[in-house]
């Protein structure tokens, strides 16, 4: 296993997550010009981006990287970078965290356990920089990450916001991630499946279930796939019912894959002990 062991926030090295048992992995801080620029690349590559007002600029990373930021990415054996991540410290107003603006991972290496290494080695930079919470944002059409944020990272999706980056089809789910040791107020709930069977009939409609609500969605959607009619009408249904779900007190805190079509949400009414949200205006 090939990682780093020193912790300092703004050293050039700081401390290696776990790498998967079946590849020799390095993960770390990057802090070097062209490290800068092989994760433009990936970044760019990996999100198709053409917009140029969409892509990194490496003066940015390297000034993340020495005022209370982070930007961490995962080699190959063969050195070349195959996962990056960055972000920066933020506040809502009530409280302080670090906020992953973004994570991506090489297609070709995907599956192997690389998006857990950069949130766990974004997660070492953010305590060294005295954050005990972690912010970002996901889509919410897209089943897979959010089984990784809430099942296997125990991330809550506490608010939603509609449009999040300004343009359309930007709709996101808020996931906050709790960085210290304190109990999971949601442990109970992220096992759970719904007893009804729910099929497409169901995506985007919220379903009732005592004091829990499922939330079915396409399982089949993946980021860069082309908007069709029916995912825009699948976008426009969740939409609605997440509006509906937060603004009734509730918290997603599961997606769980229920057939090769289907997936569905778990929301839950938030704990008297987990933290609370801004005000939505805090939002804008």
């Amino acid at each position: 296993m090939n990682t780093c062991t020193t912790s300092q926030p703004g050293s050039k090295r700081a401390a290696g997550a776990a790498a998967p048992q079946d590849l020799a992995l390095w993960s770390g801080t990057l802090s070097e010009h062209a490290e800068f620029i092989e994760a433009s690349a990936l970044y760019n590559r990996v999100f198709r981006y053409g917009d140029k007002g969409l892509a990194l600029n490496s003066n940015l990373l390297s000034a993340l990287v020495h005022n209370g930021g982070s930007a961490v990415g995962v080699r190959a054996p063969s050195g070349d970078l195959i996962g990056f991540a960055y972000g920066f410290p933020g506040t809502d107003g009530t409280h302080s965290f670090h906020y992953s603006q973004a994570a991506v991972v090489d297609p070709a290496f995907q599956g192997h356990g690389i998006g857990r290494m950069l949130k766990e080695q974004q997660k070492q930079v953010a305590l060294g920089w005295g954050s005990h919470r972690m912010h970002w944002t996901f889509d919410p059409m897209l089943s897979r990450n959010g089984h990784f944020n809430f099942n296997s990272l125990g991330g809550v999706g506490v608010k939603f916001v509609e449009d999040y980056y300004g343009r359309e089809r930007t709709d996101r789910v808020l996931v906050e991630w709790i960085l210290d040791d304190r109990p999971d107020p949601y442990a109970q709930y992220r096992s759970l499946a719904p007893q009804s069977a729910l099929g497409e009939s169901d995506w985007g409609h919220v379903i009732a279930d005592g004091d829990r609500r499922w939330v079915p969605i396409d399982a089949g959607i993946s980021s860069g796939d082309d908007e069709t009619e029916a995912i825009s009408w699948g976008r426009a249904n969740l939409r609605s019912s997440l509006h509906d779900l937060y603004d009734q007190g509730f918290v997603i805190v599961s997606c769980r894959r229920l057939t090769a079509e289907t997936s569905v949400y778990l929301a839950v009414e938030r704990a008297d002990d987990a933290p609370t949200p801004a005000p939505k205006e805090a939002a804008k």
